[in-house]
């Protein structure tokens, strides 16, 4: 949303908004002269629509309809649109790239953005995570390429018309609006059918769902133009070799039109890696020299909450994870494990996102979780849901244990910083795990291990 509300106030719109509290973000946008607002009032659409009514208010699937400013904008008759719409009219004109899949969107088109300004491009682009610094998720930019993220949470991305579209993976995930697997390849193939003729769909040849996918639109879209990539060898861009480091990785790709090609990425897991060639795949589509892609590809840092070195002290490193499906919370895991030193314990602080999501996945979620030393498991962050009797955080915590993990719970936010201080020692990695408020946790964790008397030594 706050991205959305960057490119509309560089276009020169008037721009208003609220969120629930103030931020670096909302102090970003006022920077640009939006009128945005700490807390939601109906008082705040009246200011704002009094002289210059506004043309329309944008919501997102966050926002209930018992919102004042929503209900207050229904009451005047003001169009209510999605985020999703209003960003499809933002790229109208545009040679959109849009970046879809369950997992890696935001570190994919932020990979995107990134390689095509070293290009030279200067493209727009809107992303569902800071690069680097508040309000650093959007740009307007001079050239013809618009990078954003598709998301098929609630199928919204069925509003796009790109050029050019890449499906990273498809799992299950969104189960407040998907009944199953199946739902959700009949969602991406409606996606990739909106592509625009002469365009082309990128797809990773190493999901299977993804691979369904591609059978199904060989049936239903024969013209769409579609490439592969992965480590799979009939990938049409072949992942040879992953040599993965502690904060970084070299992955090498063959292909039968380009040869060999090397990604050298700052950024650590094979994920990441993966994610690359999928960036670099879709660069070649729309124009770009493979070479050049993959020497730009080298300049991208990482994004906000995407294994985030939030510090370290007295020996203990502390890292932000936004990992909240098994999937994610399994890769992020694998790539703490190669950034420990010998000797050093990998400690996940879980921290369960949204009811629904933990009554379907909670136990796959303990199941990845066991891969930790130790875990500790804190309450579910409900969100926009309300509570669903009998889901709770043990759902994560039973399987985690029935697996073999070690693991604390503790429902109180406020005392895990403690808890997390007393079980750490020098040459471990605490990692904060999560889609909801457990990335604050990091600053405070780093305080306490920083006051501790003495730094324990045993396990």
């Amino acid at each position: 949303m706050s991205g959305l509300a960057r490119i509309c106030a560089a276009r020169g719109a008037q721009v208003g908004g609220s969120d629930a509290k103030d931020s670096t973000l909302l102090h970003a946008l006022r920077q640009l002269g939006a009128q945005v607002h700490a807390g939601h009032d109906a008082e705040h659409l009246r200011v704002f629509s009094d002289p210059h009514p506004a043309s329309c208010v944008v919501v997102s699937q966050a926002i209930r309809e018992s919102n004042a400013e929503l209900r207050l904008a229904r009451e005047l008759g003001l169009p209510v649109v999605h985020r999703a719409q209003a960003l499809a009219a933002l790229m109208a004109g545009y040679h959109a790239v849009l970046v879809a899949g369950t997992h890696g969107k935001s570190s994919t088109t932020t990979m995107l953005a990134v390689a095509f300004q070293g290009l030279g491009l200067d493209p727009s682009f809107s992303v569902g995570a800071d690069l680097n610094e508040p309000g650093s998720n959007a740009h307007h930019g001079r050239g013809d390429v618009f990078v954003a993220e598709a998301d098929e949470s609630d199928r919204s991305f069925h509003h796009y018309r790109p050029a050019v579209a890449i499906v990273l993976n498809i799992e299950e995930d969104h189960h407040d609006h998907y009944a199953s697997l199946a739902e959700h390849i009949d969602s991406f193939e409606t996606f990739a059918q909106r592509v625009q003729p002469g365009g082309a769909l990128v797809v990773s040849a190493d999901s299977p769902a993804a691979r369904e996918l591609v059978a199904r639109l060989a049936e239903t879209a024969p013209d769409l133009r579609i490439v592969t990539y992965g480590e799979a060898a009939d990938a049409d861009v072949q992942i040879v070799k992953i040599d993965a480091q502690a904060f970084g990785s070299v992955t090498t790709v063959r292909t039968a039109e380009i040869g060999e090609v090397t990604i050298t990425l700052r950024v650590p897991g094979r994920h990441m890696a993966h994610n690359a060639v999928g960036a670099l795949t879709v660069g070649v589509a729309t124009g770009a020299a493979p070479a050049a892609m993959a020497d730009a590809l080298g300049g991208y840092r990482g994004i906000r909450r995407r294994f985030t070195v939030r510090g370290e002290v007295n020996g203990v490193s502390v890292v932000d994870s936004y990992a909240h499906h098994p999937t994610e919370v399994a890769a992020d895991l694998a790539t703490a494990r190669n950034a420990i030193s010998p000797g050093g314990r990998v400690v996940a602080v879980f921290q369960p996102h949204l009811y629904s999501r933990t009554r379907a996945l909670g136990a796959d979620i303990g199941r990845e979780l066991a891969a930790a030393d130790v875990a500790v498991v804190m309450s579910v962050y409900g969100g926009r849901e309300d509570p669903i009797p009998g889901v709770t955080h043990q759902v994560v915590a039973h399987a985690a244990l029935a697996h073999g993990a070690l693991v604390r719970v503790e429902e109180r936010w406020s005392a895990v910083p403690d808890v997390v201080s007393e079980l750490v020692r020098p040459g471990d990695l605490v990692l904060t795990m999560g889609a909801g408020d457990v990335t604050q946790l990091g600053p405070e964790i780093l305080a306490r291990i920083a006051t501790r008397r003495e730094p324990r030594q045993d396990g």
